[in-house]
């Protein structure tokens, strides 16, 4: 079954940009913004009438945007500047990820400043519909003048050229063509240009690792919960009063969803001799740490919903006053910096879990069987498994150095600043699968540990969370293989199965639109 979207002129929102990362989408086009894609192209074909020197149109390219091309090779210009540029190497983007380009890419089109045909906007629609997905190598872009190779790749299968795959099976353009019902393209003059300025292979890779991030942070919220329960923490500290005066809105919100998940919890309630005035940083401060992560996300999510709507190509097309005007929007550090800010939160949320997993597991810290088991010595418990979590913590704070400060010149230094957003934003997602397994090890600790100290009773909040991990993992009563359970509830953290529990979602903000 593939969902339904409608791109009208206020263009696409959060919601509809996770759509393509949850399977095929069938794309409606209003009527408004066709029209605004044929006013662009009136534009471009009365400049080439009079003779007009058009960067891209008839002119070279980069450092070659001096040099006048005839009116007879036109065509043949923007044929050679799309096989020139296929240059991508390494493994194909995911299916999910052209998916979401392909969409973005239209977004882009649609709202009339590239000047193209509506026939190539229909193909592109075509392709997404019928969910022909061209094969895009997932190396090679800067993220400077647009996301260049790649979406030469993307741009070659609407002209018969390059690879698509078909429900997972990969074929030739032409063929992917004709399922799609679509016949190959000469492209015009600025078509060429339009479809691989951009920076729509970047944003959909960053749109990817945001997903993702937003299901870890959720299950990040809901093992703290059950972790503050497994070793009888102190619940005064998501307080709301506490968040209020610190004024962080992503402090508060994480607090409240906190307080909701242990909200009755028998554990809590019940006081013993022993039990701790003040709870470790990781157990204490969850309100502080998990949100300003959480803030982190936001404002990469208002970046990426704000590029995931602009027009990213050049030279630009202004219909109304009829004008022609060369910039720079394909120039990806919004999105650089919108993947290194992901990278920082993801980077945070796996720590923090970590720590929680470390004290659980820390019999003085937590009260509970050295390392989660009776007979410990026999047993090496979840010993190993919290090794794993801090492997993969470690991993991940190599990871989130930034990208977004690297630049090298390209083009004979025409191009002489340039965002790596492409590789900065591709890198986040694995970023976002290490946190994964983070929390599910997490979670698994956490359920053993609820069990230890009172026989698996849980607050009403924290039970389909205790439910969800105990569906995979039975109760370690002796040494097993604990991998298989690992990529069992990590499979469920990534696959959002906490999110409802999380209960802190992006929310679509003005500054976002």
């Amino acid at each position: 079954m593939s969902t339904t979207l409608h791109i009208s002129a206020r263009g696409v929102d959060l919601d509809m940009l996770r759509r393509p990362f949850e399977g095929p989408v069938q794309v409606r086009l209003a009527d408004e913004v066709l029209a605004r894609v044929d006013r662009g192209r009136e534009v471009i074909d009365a400049a080439i009438a009079r003779g007009d020197t058009i960067y891209g149109v008839n002119t070279g390219f980069g450092k070659l945007a001096d040099r006048r091309i005839s009116p007879d090779d036109l065509l043949e210009l923007q044929r050679r500047l799309i096989v020139s540029h296929m240059t991508g190497v390494g493994e194909p983007l995911p299916d999910d990820v052209v998916r979401a380009m392909l969409l973005v890419k239209l977004a882009c089109l649609v709202q009339g400043h590239s000047g193209v045909r509506r026939d190539v906007v229909l193909a592109l629609q075509a392709l997404l519909n019928a969910d022909v997905l061209p094969v895009v190598p997932s190396q090679g872009s800067v993220g400077a003048s647009g996301d260049l190779a790649p979406l030469s790749h993307m741009a070659a299968v609407l002209t018969g050229q390059g690879r698509v795959r078909v429900r997972g099976e990969e074929t030739d353009a032409l063929s992917g063509l004709e399922i799609a019902g679509v016949s190959p393209l000469v492209l015009g003059p600025k078509e060429g240009v339009a479809l691989i300025n951009g920076t729509q292979a970047s944003t959909a890779l960053a749109l990817r690792a945001l997903f993702a991030a937003e299901a870890v942070f959720n299950a990040g919220v809901a093992a703290g919960a059950l972790s503050l329960e497994a070793v009888a923490g102190r619940p005064a500290a998501l307080d709301p009063r506490i968040q209020r005066i610190r004024r962080q809105h992503g402090q508060i919100r994480v607090a409240a969803a906190l307080s909701r998940l242990v909200e009755d919890s028998p554990i809590l309630a019940e006081e013993f001799p022993g039990r701790r005035l003040q709870d470790p940083y990781c157990m204490r401060c969850q309100p502080q740490v998990m949100g300003a992560a959480f803030d982190l996300l936001q404002f990469a999510a208002d970046i990426l919903l704000r590029e995931a709507n602009s027009v990213s190509d050049n030279p630009l097309i202004f219909p109304d006053e009829a004008e022609i005007l060369s910039g720079g929007n394909f120039h990806g550090q919004p999105v650089a910096y919108a993947a290194d800010i992901i990278a920082l939160a993801l980077c945070e949320v796996g720590s923090l879990s970590e720590r929680r997993t470390a004290m659980l597991n820390d019999t003085g810290m937590s009260g509970l069987p050295p390392f989660l088991v009776k007979d410990a010595g026999l047993n090496c418990g979840y010993q190993l498994a919290q090794v794993t979590s801090a492997a993969l913590v470690a991993e991940n704070r190599a990871l989130a150095a930034p990208n977004s400060v690297d630049s090298i010149p390209t083009s004979a230094g025409q191009e002489d600043h340039v965002s790596m957003a492409t590789h900065a934003s591709r890198r986040v997602h694995r970023m976002a699968v290490n946190a994964a397994y983070v929390v599910a090890v997490e979670l698994l600790c956490a359920a053993q540990g609820v069990d230890l100290r009172a026989e698996g009773r849980t607050a009403p909040g924290t039970r389909p969370v205790y439910d969800l991990v105990r569906a995979e993992a039975p109760y370690l009563d002796a040494d097993r293989v604990l991998a298989p359970e690992m990529e069992a509830v990590q499979s469920l953290v990534l696959g959002g199965a906490f999110l409802p529990h999380g209960d802190v979602r992006y929310a679509e903000t003005e500054e976002g639109r």
